[in-house]
Order: structure tokens, then sequence, then C-alpha cells
């Protein structure tokens, strides 16, 4: 195995192309259990019938855990999207496509949704009235076993030669809300200083869907509070402003 191609790197994990496979190398103090955890995500995923990159092997190297994959051949749609900016609508509309493909999958072995955000609610660092009313609002939203992402955003989606489009990073996958995963999606774009496009990718999910945007809105706050407890530093703050905003009737 050659670990010299570095095709992206993480805080916590670094990952290499080895000829058609792909490595992903995490730093030594990564929990073991969540490698693990990772690893089965992606081998449940497999079954669902989404073009992912399927798992090959799980093992260490020098005392730190790696997860080896297949190899996509291609260009992460973000590229593409930054690229060809005349092609934006082209590449929004199949983005959401494919998210709304994913979320018409069912997978009874992963985790719910619900359960993960409550655990993070009670993580995070906001005042304890803040976490009943997030917690209050998570436990009213309606119960859905749909596959959801957990971050799926245009980085993560690779279109080939052919213009098949593969979903890759499934470390935060869950069974439920499609539109606590819309939620999340559209707090990356914004995080990401794409405030215009986040607001152009909601409207047309729920066009598209038939799903109110004022319902995807009440999951931002549940959403970021889940997100601000393992974000970025420099985004942790806005995470917990949107946090904040919990508006009950």
């Amino acid at each position: 195995m050659k670990l010299e191609n570095v095709i992206a790197e993480r805080p916590t994990k670094t990952v290499y192309r080895d000829g058609d496979r792909s490595v992903k190398l995490f730093n030594k103090d990564f929990p073991k259990a969540e490698v693990l955890a990772q690893a089965k995500n992606q081998a449940l995923v497999e079954e669902i019938d989404i073009n992912i990159p399927k798992l090959l092997e799980v093992g260490t190297v020098d005392g730190r855990w790696m997860i080896v994959s297949e190899y996509v051949e291609g260009t992460p749609l973000d590229v593409l999207m930054r690229e060809n900016p005349d092609k934006m609508d082209e590449y929004l509309n199949k983005f959401v496509d494919l998210q709304i493909l994913i979320h018409s999958k069912r997978c009874a072995g992963l985790i719910k949704l619900k359960d993960k955000m409550h655990a993070k609610i009670d993580l995070t660092s906001l005042d304890d009235f803040v976490k009943y009313e997030l917690h209050t609002r998570l436990t009213g939203m309606p119960k859905h076993n749909k596959v959801c992402h957990g971050d799926f955003n245009p980085s993560n989606v690779i279109v080939t030669e052919s213009g098949e489009m593969y979903v890759i990073d499934w470390s935060h996958v869950t069974q439920g809300n499609a539109s606590a995963d819309v939620a999340r999606t559209y707090l990356i774009f914004v995080l990401n200083g794409n405030k215009d496009l986040a607001e152009k990718y909601m409207e047309l999910f729920c066009e598209k869907t038939g799903t109110k945007k004022a319902y995807v809105q009440k999951w931002l706050p549940i959403v970021a509070a889940s997100q601000s407890v393992k974000g970025k530093p420099e985004e942790r703050e806005l995470l917990r402003s949107w946090a904040n905003v919990v508006e009950f009737e």
C-alpha cells in the first residue's frame, strides 16, 4: 500500500488514493468505535441501491485505523459548480434529485436521527433552558425512517466522466426525517458563504417534494445545535446563534 497521493485532509484524518482504492487514515487518537461505526454505516448503505464506493477493508497502519474503499474517478460537484457557473441550475437540480432519491430509501440498521440529535444537544454548551426547548421541539417532530446522509453537500458528490453521480462520506448517515437532512445541507451552504444558493436549494427541494419551507426551517435550530458540538471553531458561534433561535407556538 502506497500512502503518498493525498486527496483530502481533515483535522481527524487524511485521505489517500492508492491506485483504484481510497484510503481514509485516521489520527492515532481517533476512537476505534467511531471508525468501526463509520465502516458499518458504509456497509449498510451499500445495500440500498445508491451509487457509493464499496467498502473493501478495515485495518490499521502504524497504529492508526484506516477504512479502505473503492476510488471513484470523477470530479466533485462543488468543483463543477465553480468552474461552470452557467450550469448552476442544472447542477442544483441534479443535486436535489439525488438527495430525494436517497431519502426514498430505507435501511433499518442505521442509528435513528432523533436519538443522535438528542444526544448531541446534551453535549452542547447551550444553557439548560435552550436545551430543554430544543429537546421538546425535537421530540414533537414527526417520526420518519428515511435514509439521511447527514453531510449532503456538493463536495460529497462525485460526477464521473459519463455523468453518473456517486455519494461519498457516509459517516453521519442516520434514518429519520428528511427535512432535518435538508436543514443540514442548507446550513452547510450558509457556513460556506453561499446564502443565496442555500435559499435557492431549499426552495427547489420544497417545490420538488411538496414540503412546506416553514417545516424545514423548524429543524434549523435543532440541526445547528447538533452540528455545533463538532463544528469548526470559526463556525461554532454562528451555529450557536442559530440554535438559540427557538420560537414555539
